[in-house]
């Protein structure tokens, strides 16, 4: 018996047909790099679970950023690791700290990068938690809320174009907000990790940015995984709030919740956050020659923006340019 093409067949004819009727295309305009400041000069360490990405002094940062600037990358997100750090986090909002002099620097050297500073206490703090802790070890949220006042004014004061608060610290964007106006940094615009799940996917990031937890885990204030209505409320707060953008993170296994919360806010510019043990699974498989690498990181990210994410932070900016 004979079947006659199908139109959804004849539409697959080719792959210059299939282009034509692609629903959903990835653009370099979509990235955001990740980039690691540490203290020191003429650094350019190695991160071992993460294959290709370093940890850079700040003026070997500069060159990445030039290079990446070249490639046509346009907006980095920074994360820094102090040489010295305390129960407070203090370098966290120290002018003269690691992560305010990269974003001064850089924007110095090369001004039409979008720079993101990540803004949280995690890397800097002797406990490697998110902000002040009491004497039993629980994260205080409202002395929490005023250094991220002092942090939002220094990184605006430093020239970052987006501050993006990470601890998932209740009224966090409330207060940057607060601390921006006051300080005129109106336009300085706030990127919320609104949905940050607690993550086994976050393992390499530790190992990059040094930021393990001494004791315990942040379970108390970042999201449990199995929730999806959670993360509408969370979201819901950050707007209400006054966030520019809103994310998700991780971004692979939380595909619904991408889904979910660019339905409910259609109207949000939203990030997702391409994370470390997702870049180094596929990383790891393509060293052992079990799968196509850059066809995995080209699925990968579709699958994010399919989702609903208007922005991806993601290890893979820089192979997507040859990808793409």
């Amino acid at each position: 018996m004979h079947f006659p093409i199908t139109r959804a067949r004849r539409l697959r004819a080719n792959q210059q047909i299939r282009s034509l009727v692609q629903e959903t295309r990835l653009d370099i305009n979509d990235f955001v790099y990740p980039i690691f400041v540490r203290e020191g000069k003429n650094i350019k360490n190695p991160i071992k679970s993460m294959p290709g990405i370093f940890q850079f002094s700040i003026d070997e940062a500069i060159k990445e950023a030039k290079e990446i600037c070249k490639m046509g990358i346009k907006s980095v997100i920074l994360f820094g690791i102090p040489e010295h750090k305390d129960e407070k986090g203090s370098q966290a909002y120290d002018e003269n700290g690691v992560i305010a002099q990269a974003i001064l620097q850089i924007k110095m050297a090369v001004p039409d990068l979008v720079v993101i500073a990540d803004a949280c206490f995690c890397e800097y703090t002797s406990h490697g938690h998110c902000g002040i802790l009491n004497k039993e070890g629980e994260l205080l949220n409202d002395p929490t809320l005023e250094m991220l006042k002092k942090e939002a004014f220094v990184y605006a004061k430093m020239g970052a174009d987006i501050i993006a608060p990470s601890g998932m610290i209740d009224g966090m964007v409330k207060a940057m907000r607060e601390s921006l106006d006051d300080n005129s940094f109106y336009n300085t615009a706030i990127m919320s990790y609104s949905v940050k799940y607690s993550s086994s996917f976050y393992g390499p990031f530790r190992d990059a940015a040094e930021s393990a937890p001494a004791f315990g885990d942040r379970k108390s204030y970042q999201m449990d995984y199995s929730n999806v209505n959670e993360a509408i409320k969370e979201a819901m707060l950050d707007v209400e709030e006054g966030a520019d953008y809103l994310m998700v993170k991780p971004a692979l296994s939380y595909l619904d919740v991408i889904k979910t919360i660019k339905t409910q806010f259609p109207y949000m510019p939203l990030a997702t956050y391409n994370v470390s043990g997702e870049y180094s699974m596929i990383k790891a498989a393509a060293q052992l020659g079990w799968i196509d690498e850059k066809s995995m990181i080209k699925e990968t990210l579709t699958s994010m923006k399919r989702a609903g994410a208007d922005i991806i932070i993601t290890y893979f900016a820089k192979d997507m340019v040859e990808v793409l």
